[in-house]
């Protein structure tokens, strides 16, 4: 934690000589900092330990001071809803970067599996376990992300890369079974990665059997997500 904050969580007076505006910018940056080291080790030390890791273990694995985690996230619904809010952030920058390309429909799809594959230990989200969040941030990110899934499957169709009848929802669900690795599964990155070209070739070409059940649609995920949903919460939390 910077030497800028006093104990009591204040900031303390610049140096002798050093201007204000840097004095005052530093600790902002340092918050930053803590923050998104707080926010990667709490999301790696849950995937790993499960949701109820100690917040001391998470604390020490970022590096700062319990009570550093403690002002920032009054308890662990906080914690994990600001890792989801996170989540979601990491998801819409890969298909923004994806998108920004002229990738066939396919490839698309199987890029966003393995960059997700690659972020797994990173990825909080409700169809992980993590309580749903219902505010209008969290909603529209999952709507963003069902917008661009389902533009890389419409040009799929369009390029004649993508065959099966599938939309957003049935990658995203893929998605977060092949982010969530086995208990006592031996090198899970290896078996996640056939498991998605499985699935790839899957949507490459048409299979011999139907599928089984229509396809879940977004409205389907948003009414269960409602009905399991935490107390209101306020705005995703916003650097110091």
């Amino acid at each position: 934690m910077s030497d800028h904050w006093r104990a009591g969580g204040g900031l303390a007076a610049p140096d002798a000589g050093e201007p204000a505006g840097r004095a005052s910018r530093r600790p902002r940056r340092d918050a930053e900092a803590n923050r998104q080291r707080v926010l990667a080790a709490a999301a790696a030390a849950m995937m790993r330990e499960g949701r109820k890791v100690p917040l001391a273990i998470i604390a020490a694995e970022a590096g700062v001071g319990v009570g550093t985690l403690y002002r920032r996230y009054a308890d662990r619904q906080a914690l994990l809803q600001a890792l989801e809010y996170r989540a979601y952030s990491l998801l819409n920058q890969i298909l923004d970067q994806i998108d920004s390309t002229a990738l066939p429909g396919l490839d698309a799809v199987a890029q966003f599996l393995s960059r997700t594959l690659e972020i797994a230990d990173q990825l909080i989200l409700p169809l992980h376990g993590a309580p749903p969040l219902m505010s209008t941030e969290a909603v529209q990110a999952r709507q963003a992300i069902n917008r661009r899934l389902d533009r890389f499957i419409q040009r799929g169709h369009a390029d004649h890369s993508i065959r099966a009848v599938v939309n957003a929802t049935d990658i995203i669900v893929f998605s977060a079974l092949i982010t969530q690795a086995l208990p006592h599964g031996p090198d899970w990155a290896k078996i996640a990665a056939r498991q998605l070209t499985i699935f790839v070739n899957g949507l490459a070409w048409n299979g011999p059997l139907d599928l089984p059940v229509p396809a879940i649609k977004q409205e389907e995920i948003e009414n269960a997500f409602a009905l399991r949903s935490p107390p209101p919460h306020p705005d995703p939390p916003t650097a110091d």
